[in-house]
């Protein structure tokens, strides 16, 4: 207690100043640094960004103690998001220190701008045991921690992750990948904002993955739609250069099994049980194999229960149950306990309680309280002492060449099938598309484009339906009668894949034409006020 109570009263004095930037015609250096107030020494992280993101290209630290900058001995190579970060240990203090950051671009010299910090000591301490800085702050005296996505930035306005370990947060789980393609660069964005600036902070850090299955049902294509996904997530790790000593296991959010939307946004066919417990086992088999630490879990007891199978397999793996309205600070409250009966899923234990290792006990945290933006934040608890706690950064991984995201990567496009008959129904195009080595892309979608000489006056809508990784339903509404040619493309906006494509001709005749049916006059409705916290835990 008194050693957790000399580290939390550790002061830092951190003066900003912002001075004009030296930068190359394209690029610029951003660069923060931090005293971690949870290391047993005194330790300082340097971090920043490179915009454009280039990886491979060296970053040194230079100081100014005497009025002159000086280049200090820290230097390292950003990573294929942009990133950098250096961890030094401190042996002076209570000195203002000015440092910058350069980079040197193609030849041109870049600085950052200056940070001024005063590093101070920090009080002795008799161990270097790691888990007696992991104080347990949280409801009911467990470690306390945060999930963060898109959402808690709003207006792209950053955490302040000092206000978040102030506050009593040890570890924040990132969204840092999604199914989706648009989704996913949203991730990678904040990311790249988040990471080196919550660990430097003193807070641990893991990730997750949201999932969409495939719309698909034959085992052999689940098992590739997971092997897809999973590459995604080696690459989203590879990019920030892998696990840290202060990162947790990357976790699978899966709470969703819809596969098939409708134009209205209602979902039209979910996955079956065995293609979710497939598709799970999978993906979580394939990053405990590769990444040499064992991957977490997240969804909610219904969903356990209803939309997959019991397994073995899924049962080795953490479990990270979300359960609102339920007081945690209530000493024997538990989640994923059904009233009157058992929730029957791979971690149900034998009093009919989960077996969970983290638990989301709101999504109504009060977010400034917390340094977040906005209003609202989702809180969790771990189960277990430091040391188990400590447990989820075992295993190190560090990417090779070949575990990086490729960069305009070859692909081949098939049309596996073509239907166009009349005008009051859809034009299809069932396609393919696969990397060098057969399997399916990662990212991407096709669409189609008309020749100049034949493209229609009103452009047709064009609707996309993912079967699985690599498989798409290319659908156009509203092609007038007429014969057309031109091509299906494949494209990656992320550029991880090149850009490919196969010429198509087809006719449309004229169909029947729908009699207009009037639209009843809407009137609208006031929509009832929800306070969707009204029952949950406002911490």
């Amino acid at each position: 207690m008194r050693i957790r109570a000399a580290i939390t009263a550790i002061a830092l004095t951190l003066l900003l100043i912002d001075v004009p930037q030296v930068q190359a015609a394209t690029s610029s250096l951003t660069f923060s640094l931090r005293q971690t107030p949870s290391a047993t020494d005194s330790v300082v992280t340097f971090y920043g960004t490179i915009k454009p993101a280039r990886s491979g290209l060296s970053v040194k630290i230079q100081g100014n103690t005497s009025g002159s900058w000086k280049t200090t001995r820290f230097m390292t190579k950003t990573t294929k998001a942009g990133t950098w970060k250096i961890v030094a240990v401190a042996t002076s203090f209570d000195i203002p220190t000015k440092y910058r950051a350069q980079i040197n671009v193609s030849g041109k010299i870049t600085n950052s701008p200056i940070r001024t910090i005063t590093i101070k000591k920090l009080p002795q301490i008799s161990t270097t045991d790691a888990s007696l800085a992991i104080e347990s702050f949280g409801p009911g005296g467990r470690i306390h921690g945060a999930d963060v996505s898109r959402w808690q930035h709003p207006n792209d306005k950053p955490i302040d992750f000092s206000v978040a370990y102030a506050s009593g947060l040890r570890f924040v789980m990132i969204k840092a990948s999604d199914t989706r393609d648009d989704a996913d660069a949203l991730s990678l964005k904040y990311l790249v904002m988040d990471h080196s600036a919550a660990q430097a902070a003193g807070l641990y850090t893991g990730f997750y993955h949201y999932a969409i299955l495939p719309d698909v049902t034959d085992p052999d294509a689940i098992i590739r739609d997971a092997t897809a996904q999973a590459q995604k997530v080696l690459w989203r790790l590879a990019a920030i250069g892998g696990y840290t000593e202060r990162d947790l296991s990357y976790a699978l959010d899966l709470e969703n099994k819809c596969v098939r939307v409708s134009s209205s946004g209602a979902c039209q066919k979910y996955a079956s049980r065995a293609a979710v417990t497939l598709w799970a086992e999978t993906f979580l088999g394939i990053l405990k194999e590769k990444t040499g630490r064992t991957p977490i879990i997240y969804s909610y007891s219904n969903f356990l229960e209803s939309s997959m199978n019991k397994s073995a397999k899924l049962a080795q793996y953490p479990l990270w149950l979300a359960q609102y309205a339920i007081d945690p600070f209530n000493p024997i409250n538990q989640p994923g306990i059904k009233a009157g009966g058992c929730f029957v899923h791979s971690w149900t234990g034998a009093n009919c309680d989960s077996q969970w290792t983290i638990w989301q006990y709101t999504s109504c945290g009060i977010a400034p309280k917390y340094g977040v933006p906005g209003t609202r934040l989702d809180l969790n608890i771990f189960r277990g002492s430091a040391t188990d706690f400590l447990n989820l950064t075992k295993g190190s991984w560090a990417p090779s060449l070949v575990d990086l995201m490729p960069n305009n990567e070859p692909t081949q496009m098939v049309i596996n099938a073509q239907s166009a008959s009349t005008t009051n129904k859809l034009v299809t195009f069932k396609t393919t598309v696969t990397r060098p080595d057969s399997t399916p892309v990662v990212t991407g979608a096709v669409k189609l484009v008309f020749d100049a000489a034949t493209a229609p006056k009103t452009k047709p809508v064009q609707t996309v339906l993912r079967a699985t990784s690599g498989e798409w339903t290319l659908a156009i509404k509203g092609v007038p009668a007429g014969t057309y040619s031109g091509k299906v493309v494949y494209s990656d906006v992320s550029q991880t894949h090149a850009e490919s494509s196969q010429p198509v001709t087809f006719t449309v005749v004229q169909g029947p034409t729908p009699s207009p049916t009037p639209e009843p006059t809407k009137k609208p409705t006031k929509k009832p006020s929800v306070d969707g916290c009204s029952k949950q835990i406002k911490n």
